[in-house]
């Protein structure tokens, strides 16, 4: 195996663990009010959720309550066809055991899609909803069966698409010596793999590697690390990022900081100055527009009053999934697992209204690398946070495609 191809099949293995560090019982029907639904006469759509919650992992409950935010929005707005939308809910507790019992529950109960779930066991529920021909609609991401199963129609371009057009976005607003800081984990080595094939892509130095012990907690000496010789200094530590920037802020620094959608957040920014943060100015790519742009006014009016994140990428990313699955079943006669797996195949488009680019799962438009191949769409957003808030970094901007640089990178 040459040395091209043993990093691209190490990239694909690797996903699951890194997505997963960058990320930000079963339970019955989660409808929405009795005068919503009973006014709508068509046929239920059905479907299922899955997240972890209470859990000492990587707890995501925003996952479920954002699904059940759109069935109330959605059934409040005629529902799918004229048919009630009912979602189905399973905490799959960051257990492969409890993912796998999720997705059999999901085949009892003849749901026509698994839609925006969040898990890291794809590779034991994945097969499950093939083999009964369930299709997986959006998923985050965090596993790497999201990325090869041909059930699997992901909305975005995980880890490859947002780390390399993070590198560009960098190099592009003037950094011109870069350290990458992420965790010492073989898995996340993939960061540092995209985050150059990025930079070196727009014309710039190839970024330092700089690896974190899992278990430090004061960051200190990779702080100096980071910034000496350094103008731009990329967090890559997940919920952790917090660590860096106290240490960052103690030590008086002022390189540049950037990063890619969950690490370097407001909440961090509020309570490191606000507007007067050092992260104020910080270059930040994601996969989607801001939750400022008007495109997401009907989200974040459905998450009023819910206790609902509408900057995290997860809960973006179920209400991505749930506007496809929309858009999706609109256009059949009858909506059936089967003629939903066809017609996601087959689309020109779906229009997501411009939370994505059209998507579109044919051959023709996979991502030409083993193990990546359903991945279609592989663009990001490059944004800031300006006056403590994520915000597009120029106005008027739009999505950037990756796709050049991924496909030169598979032909390496």
């Amino acid at each position: 195996m040459n040395d091209s191809r043993r990093r691209r099949t190490a990239a694909a293995s690797s996903l699951a663990v890194t997505a997963a560090l960058l990320a930000a019982g079963c339970g019955g029907e989660a409808s929405g009010s009795a005068a919503q639904t009973s006014e709508l006469k068509g046929t239920p759509v059905k479907v299922m959720v899955w997240n972890p919650e209470d859990t000492q992992g990587s707890a995501q409950p925003g996952v479920r309550l954002t699904a059940q935010a759109y069935e109330k929005w959605i059934n409040a707005n005629g529902g799918i066809k004229g048919g009630p939308l009912k979602v189905l809910t399973c905490n799959e507790k960051n257990d492969p055991d409890e993912a796998e019992k999720c997705a059999q529950q999901a085949v009892a109960a003849k749901v026509v899609a698994v839609v925006g779930s969040y898990s890291l066991a794809g590779e034991r529920y994945m097969p499950i909803l093939q083999k009964a021909g369930i299709p997986y609609i959006g998923g985050t991401g965090v596993s790497a069966a999201e990325f090869s199963n041909p059930l699997s129609f992901p909305v975005n371009g995980g880890t490859p698409a947002v780390f390399a057009a993070h590198g560009q976005q960098l190099v592009q607003e003037g950094c011109k010596k870069i350290s990458g800081v992420r965790y010492d984990l073989a898995a996340a080595a993939i960061v540092s793999q995209f985050l150059t094939l990025g930079a070196t892509s727009a014309g710039g130095a190839a970024p330092r590697d700089l690896k974190v012990p899992i278990t430090a907690t004061d960051l200190a000496p990779q702080v100096a690390a980071a910034t000496k010789g350094s103008d731009c200094v990329s967090v890559i530590l997940g919920t952790h990022s917090d660590l860096f920037v106290k240490a960052y802020v103690q030590s008086g620094a002022k390189t540049r900081l950037g990063s890619v959608v969950g690490n370097l957040t407001p909440e961090l920014a509020a309570s490191t100055g606000g507007s007067a943060s050092p992260l104020e100015g910080a270059a930040i790519t994601g996969y989607y527009p801001p939750t400022s742009d008007a495109v997401w006014k009907d989200f974040v009016a459905a998450a009023k009053g819910a206790d609902i994140d509408t900057s995290n990428g997860a809960n973006e990313t179920t209400w991505v999934a749930f506007k496809v699955l929309t858009e999706a079943a609109g256009n059949l006669p009858t909506i059936s697992a089967a003629s939903l797996v066809q017609e996601l195949n087959t689309t020109a488009g779906i229009d997501t209204g411009g939370l994505t680019p059209p998507l579109t799962w044919q051959p023709s438009t996979a991502l030409p690398i083993k193990g990546l191949d359903r991945i279609h769409n592989t663009t990001a957003t490059e944004l800031t946070i300006r006056n403590g808030k994520i915000d597009w970094a120029k106005a008027g901007s739009t999505f950037v495609d990756v796709r050049k640089v991924l496909t030169a990178m598979s032909a390496g």
